[in-house]
C-alpha cells in the first residue's frame, strides 16, 4: 500500500500575510502528539512534498498544519493557493520523536519555539499527556512581530483548563504587547525568562524542548549547556530536547 492518501482541504485560515493554517481531512494513521508528516503537490509534473507537524491533537479528525508562505519556495505558495475541496497528498505514516514520552518526568516543562514551531506544542498541550509528568509548562514563542503570535484564542482556552500552564511570547523587531522583548537567546541569557517560573530552573527539576529555525535551536542549547543542563538521549538521560524545524 503507498503510504501517501489523498487529503481534502477543509479550510484555509490566514493569520498575517504570510503566515496560515491548513486544515484538511484524510485517512491517516494514528500519529502521536508532536510528531510530522509530509504534505504534497503535483507541480509541473514533479512531486514536492515538504515536512509539517501536525498542530491538532491525534483525536482530532480535522489535521492542521501551520505555515509560512515562502515567496520563493517550492510548495508553500502553492499550499496557500487551495481554497476548501481541493485535494492534496498526504503521507499517511507520521514520523519523528520530538514527543512528550521520549521524556523524563521533572517538576517543569519549558516548550521553546519560534515562527511556525509552535505547531507541535500545541498539539502536546491539546492531547493533554504532558501534565501526567509536569507539574508546571511554560510554553515560550519568539516572533518578529505582534501579529505573528497566532493561535490566541487556542492557547488560552488551554489556560483556562490548565491554569499551571505559563504561555511567553518573545517579541524581537517591535515592543511587545504581551510577553517579552527581545530573542529566545537574550531573554534566558539576563534571566528574565527563567524568573517567570514558578521554581528556580535547575537541572534537577527542569526540561526543555526546543524547535525552530536552526540557529535558535544551536544558540539556545549551547546557552542551557553552559548552564549545566545536558542533552537528552535515551540511553543517556538528560534536560535538553531539539528539532530542527527545517
Amino acid at each position: 500500500m503507498s503510504n501517501w492518501v489523498e487529503g481534502q482541504v477543509k479550510e484555509i485560515k490566514w493569520w498575517t500575510d504570510s503566515l496560515f493554517s491548513l486544515i484538511l481531512n484524510a485517512d491517516v494513521e494514528p500519529f502521536t502528539a508532536g510528531q510530522f508528516t509530509k504534505l504534497a503537490l503535483q507541480v509541473d509534473d514533479k512531486r514536492i512534498a515538504r515536512a509539517y507537524s501536525y498542530v491538532n491533537a491525534p483525536s482530532d479528525p480535522n489535521l492542521e498544519f501551520y505555515l509560512i508562505n515562502v515567496a520563493e519556495g517550492l510548495l508553500s505558495p502553492q499550499l496557500a493557493k487551495l481554497k476548501a475541496g481541493d485535494t492534496l497528498m498526504i503521507e499517511r505514516h507520521a514520523t519523528g520523536f520530538f514527543t512528550v514520552d521520549e521524556l523524563p518526568a521533572s517538576e517543569q516543562l519549558l516548550l521553546l519555539s519560534t515562527g511556525t514551531a509552535i505547531g507541535p506544542y500545541l498539539s502536546m498541550l491539546v492531547q493533554g499527556d504532558v501534565w501526567q509528568k509536569y507539574q508546571h509548562v511554560h510554553l515560550v514563542h519568539g516572533v518578529r512581530c505582534n501579529a505573528d503570535l497566532s493561535y490566541q484564542d487556542k492557547i488560552k482556552q488551554l489556560q483556562a483548563v490548565y491554569p499551571q500552564l505559563i504561555y511567553t511570547p518573545v517579541v524581537s523587531r517591535e515592543s511587545a504587547n504581551l510577553g517579552l522583548n527581545g530573542r529566545v537567546t537574550e531573554v534566558i541569557k539576563n534571566n528574565r525568562l527563567f524568573d517567570l517560573m514558578p521554581h528556580c530552573v535547575t537541572p534537577s527539576n527542569t526540561q526543555f524542548m526546543i524547535c525552530g529555525n536552526p540557529q535558535m535551536v544551536k544558540d539556545t542549547t549551547a546557552l542551557l549547556l553552559d548552564r549545566g543542563f545536558t542533552r537528552h538521549r535515551r540511553r543517556e538521560p538528560g534536560n535538553i530536547t531539539v528539532e530542527q524545524y527545517w
